[in-house]
């Protein structure tokens, strides 16, 4: 496929404008003016659209293909909550209205939304108070620490360090970091757990938190969370919940109730808004009863005639962490899709997850290495070390599966595994198109072992074929230039 600039040729216009019936502006001082002409192709309105409509053709996307990637969780995007989200009544109000004279009676319906939208996630988290406006996933996570180190602070406490397993999100060590925290790291044990005895060493009167996600990142529930709980409560220490793995206990555990005060969710890894480049995102923080003295404002409040107000007076607060009040949009369509469901729905949909993800573990484990083959949760993690042996690495059955039309699974995470393979089917896919991903994989497995090259040289059907990584990360080339004569 040509670029657009390849197709240009001097002198052709996609365009036709009238003649100016207004008067000539005057031209802007040079100072303002490009130096150089923009090399912009020249091309009738027919190639425009040609050009777009191809280009957009051969996008990969939710609505076109299958996703595995693991540990991003739902990757559905239901229509119905797009159009809830468009409505005028939402779409058009503007977000300084609640602030504006009169701007609150008008902004009624947005600030009900809010206000039960936290209603519902503390409902399902067993959290006592929520606050949605944090932008993402990670800036709900900072949001979350940053409570936890404004705790400890009003309370005299001088805390040091937050205890994080090796398995961890990214994220988790950042967000903590930038808190002003030092990280202190507990490997995992031969069972794919939380190391017991090595938690139990680093925790003291120095540890503010201990983040994980649950069930982690290997897609195993720890059975020892309560434990784990109560030794740091013994220390004064607080309890952070990466969310991004709930959707796996749905109506089966909540957070809240075995000991976590402090949660962030992905609106988009659970609730079924955009996700990744279909964004933007959401991140909604919950704490328990004694960190709702700190929640960022505004708080959406109820008053005693039924209305909804912004309440900006809460003295122990950790201030602003975003404008407005969140990602609004956003949490609108997640707010629909939780009434949509119900409980009944929600459960079902953490039921269909874990069945999911525990069929392709049982059919992929006769080709690939299990590293933990006990069951799994939203999401299972095998490895490419058997194929490794004969010269296909995960990065090879990925390329692979690009030829096969399937967007490649997430690879080498969690880092914990040697040629680590992240699958998570999700609750919303059919069982025949797993079998067909699933098929692929163990394709590729076969392969490797009679006919290593073609996995090794794939994709072969792709208008790109196998880039050097490392080179293209490096030296990224992303601008056009004309050819010189």
């Amino acid at each position: 496929m040509q670029l657009i600039f390849e197709k240009s040729r001097s002198g052709r216009k996609g365009f036709q404008l009238p003649e100016a019936d207004v008067p000539q502006a005057k031209a802007l001082p040079e100072k303002y003016c490009r130096k150089t002409l923009a090399h912009l192709p020249e091309v009738s309105e027919l190639d425009v659209v040609r050009h777009f409509s191809l280009l957009a053709s051969r996008n990969y996307s939710v609505d076109t293909n299958f996703y595995p990637l693991g540990s991003c969780t739902m990757k559905y995007n239901p229509k119905f909550t797009e159009k809830i989200a468009a409505m005028g009544g939402f779409a058009n109000l503007h977000p300084l209205l609640p602030q504006l004279l009169g701007g609150g009676m008008l902004a009624q319906g947005a600030l009900e939304v809010l206000y039960h939208m936290e209603a519902l996630l503390g409902e399902i988290t067993g959290m006592k108070a929520f606050t949605t406006q944090p932008l993402a996933g990670a800036h709900g996570e900072l949001a979350g620490v940053m409570l936890i180190a404004a705790y400890h602070k009003d309370n005299g406490s001088r805390r040091k360090h937050i205890i994080i397993p090796d398995s961890s999100h990214g994220t988790n060590p950042a967000s903590a970091a930038i808190a002003g925290y030092d990280v202190v790291v507990i490997p995992t044990d031969a069972n794919g757990c939380f190391d017991m005895e090595a938690y139990k060493k680093a925790l003291n009167s120095e540890t503010a938190a201990v983040m994980l996600t649950c069930p982690d990142t290997l897609g195993l529930f720890n059975p020892k969370i309560k434990e784990i709980s109560d030794l740091a409560h013994s220390v004064g220490a607080l309890m952070y919940y990466d969310g991004a793995n709930l959707n796996a206990i749905l109506g089966k555990c909540r957070p809240g109730d075995i000991g976590f005060d402090v949660i962030h969710l992905n609106l988009h890894k659970t609730f079924a808004t955009p996700h990744g480049g279909g964004g933007p995102g959401a991140g909604p923080v919950g704490v328990s009863e004694k960190l709702v003295d700190y929640l960022p404002v505004p708080r959406v409040i109820k008053r005693a005639d039924g209305t909804f107000a912004l309440d900006y007076h809460k003295h122990k607060t950790i201030g602003y962490i975003a404008p407005f009040y969140g990602n609004f949009a956003v949490i609108l369509k997640a707010y629909a899709y939780i009434l949509a469901l119900g409980k009944a729905g929600l459960i079902e949909a953490s039921e269909n997850a874990v069945l999911s993800a525990n069929y392709c573990l049982a059919r992929l484990k006769e080709d690939y290495e299990v590293p933990y083959d006990k069951i799994c949760m939203h999401e299972c993690v095998i490895s490419a070390s058997r194929q490794a042996e004969h010269g296909v690495h995960a990065l090879d059955i990925a390329k692979y599966l690009i030829d096969k039309g399937f967007h490649p699974m997430t690879i080498y995470f969690p880092m914990i595994v040697k040629e680590a393979m992240m699958i998570e089917p999700t609750e919303t896919e059919s069982k025949e198109t797993i079998d067909s991903f699933i098929d692929a994989m163990i394709e590729a497995a076969r392969l490797a072992k009679t006919d290593p090259d073609r996995v090794r040289m794939a994709p072969l059907t792709m208008p790109i074929k196998r880039l050097d990584e490392t080179k293209a990360a490096r030296e990224p080339n992303l601008r056009w230039l004309p050819t010189k004569k």
